[in-house]
């Protein structure tokens, strides 16, 4: 429907510094400055998907900061979007939200600049986030290659989790391995952006894994094949799936990508969810080819992604996600 959407805005075609727009999907815009500057924005904003205030505030800023880095740039500055309904919402609780976000800038090094706040139904907080790229190291979502290696930065399984504590029934270890995930700083993207080997580069976010990765082959005009037992799960997420937790939003990914994604004969329902589950400020998706791979899994893990491993490979054909 998104794209059926998009579809009927005018193009920007004749805007020819406009290096990305809506065309590729990808998680943020790029407008070049001159050959050595392109200035990145992007903006995104939710309702609060814990209790927490101060961690609602720091997810929700973790995750619209990760929009730039999912592009190979590097946050300079941030806006502040807010919404609270302040008949109800404690001031103390307001500050908390607006607390979290800064720290999560702070921890990035950069500085919420200003903002813009109404009186809503319900809480929404996120950031307005501008960055800055040089326009040869930009890295789209639609120029994987076939044969490239698939890896991913991030263990799956945050909407699980959530799914879990939204009936109160995640214990508190897990809450705080949902919640660690979330509101780690996907900063080694600026560094995948320096390889000349990584060709594609996107976040997994609402789309889940799978609809994430059937935007990565329709851009590339690809197929995709993911190795389930290579897949990288969040401590404790896969014992809830298999207790049958699982999302709204998994069932709608699944609604819509339903056609481009192909599963194996038998494949249990609670993996299936965990292939669509959204996860908020999720992973790095990097392609590369094979040869890079040992490179690309060093920065991650160096800069603390114990998790990034490689889950799959890009090869030539149809548009769509195979999972074996």
């Amino acid at each position: 429907m998104l794209d059926s959407i998009l579809s009927q805005l005018p193009p920007t075609a004749k805007y020819p510094n406009l290096l990305v727009g809506v065309e590729t999907g990808d998680d943020s815009a790029v407008y070049k400055i001159n050959d050595e500057q392109a200035i990145v924005a992007t903006t995104d904003f939710f309702m609060p998907i814990v209790d927490n205030p101060y961690d609602f505030g720091r997810i929700a800023a973790t995750n619209a900061l990760s929009d730039v880095y999912a592009i190979g740039g590097k946050p300079i500055m941030a806006l502040a979007i807010a919404g609270f309904p302040v008949n109800k919402m404690s001031s103390e609780d307001i500050a908390q939200v607006l607390s979290g976000g800064a720290a999560s800038c702070e921890a990035a090094g950069v500085p919420i600049a200003g903002g813009h706040t109404i009186d809503a139904k319900e809480p929404l907080y996120g950031l307005a986030v501008i960055g800055t790229i040089h326009p040869d190291k930009i890295k789209r979502n639609s120029d994987g290659r076939a044969g490239d290696v698939l890896i991913l930065g991030k263990g799956l399984g945050v909407g699980i989790l959530g799914a879990a504590m939204n009936k109160d029934e995640l214990d508190a270890k897990s809450y705080n391995i949902m919640v660690e995930s979330a509101t780690k700083l996907n900063s080694v993207g600026s560094d995948l952006a320096a390889l000349s080997e990584v060709n594609a580069l996107t976040d997994v976010t609402g789309f889940g894994l799978c609809g994430h990765m059937y935007e990565f082959c329709k851009g590339a005009n690809l197929s995709a094949t993911i190795v389930w037992d290579k897949l990288p799960l969040l401590d404790t997420a896969s014992d809830y799936a298999q207790k049958g937790y699982n999302t709204g939003a998994a069932d709608r990914n699944w609604n819509s990508f339903l056609n481009h994604v192909v599963t194996p004969d038998g494949m249990p329902q609670w993996q299936k969810n965990i292939l669509m589950d959204p996860q908020t400020s999720g992973g790095l998706l990097v392609s590369c080819p094979p040869k890079s791979a040992d490179t690309v899994l060093k920065v991650f893990h160096d800069s603390g992604f114990e998790y990034a491993s490689i889950i799959g490979s890009l090869n030539e054909g149809e548009a769509k996600v195979s999972v074996v």
